[in-house]
This record gives C-alpha cells, structure tokens and sequence, in this order.
C-alpha cells in the first residue's frame, strides 16, 4: 500500500442509449473543463465535480453500478497505485496529460464494448 493516499481522477462512462452520461471527478479545473468540452461536442452529457476522495469515488462509482466500465486518469504512474485501480475494478488507467482526443477514443472504445457485452447478454 503506498503510504500516501491514491489520487484518481475517475471517468464513469455512458449508458448505452444515445451517447449517455459521462461522470467526471478531477481536483484540476482546468483539466476537468478541457476533457468536459471534447466529450460534450461529441454529444457526452457529462456531469463534473472537482470533489476528489480518491478511491472512495471509485468505489462509489463501482457500487452504484459494478457493470458500468471506469476509466482512471491520473499523474500517478506508480505501480501500486495502477494495481490497486486495477483490482478495484477500473477498466482502464490512463497516464496524464492526456489529449481530449485520446480520451474521447477510449470513452467510445468502452462505450462500444459496453454495449456489444449487453447485446451478448440479452441474446441468451
């Protein structure tokens, strides 16, 4: 366990119909507003708090939907801290800075997995 506390920044990704929801968590403002804008062009309703507890909000997240995929984004590139994202149940952990680009493609990436997994899963 690395002796400070994790810093995550935790992106909820979308419910299947339409481009959906995207939760975002960052204690940068900056960065918060910047990825909000790429996603919400795309058509993302994207809901933002610049609250940061870490893995409290990841795990938050997870409970309150343990199917919906979780991206982190953070500058945290400790093992421990990928680890730990990992086994919580974080679908992806991605390094800043990041362009809003690429977070966008891993946003649809997800998205398109998520909904291919339900098709999957309302064909049985």
């Amino acid at each position: 366990m690395a002796s400070e506390p994790l810093r995550l920044r935790v992106t909820q990704l979308p419910a299947p119909s339409g481009k959906g929801k995207v939760l975002m968590v960052d204690e940068d403002s900056k960065d918060l507003g910047l990825y909000r804008s790429a996603l919400e062009r795309e058509g993302f309703e994207v809901i933002t708090s610049t609250s940061f507890v870490g893995r409290t909000v990841l795990d938050h997240a997870l409970k309150a939907d343990r199917h919906r995929p979780v991206l982190v984004i953070t500058r945290c590139i400790d093992m421990q801290c990928y680890l730990e994202a990992m086994q919580m149940g974080a679908v992806d952990y991605l390094e800043k800075p990041l362009a809003p680009g690429e977070l966008l493609r891993f946003v649809e990436t997800h998205v398109q997995h998520e909904r291919l997994q339900m098709l999957g899963g309302a064909a049985s």
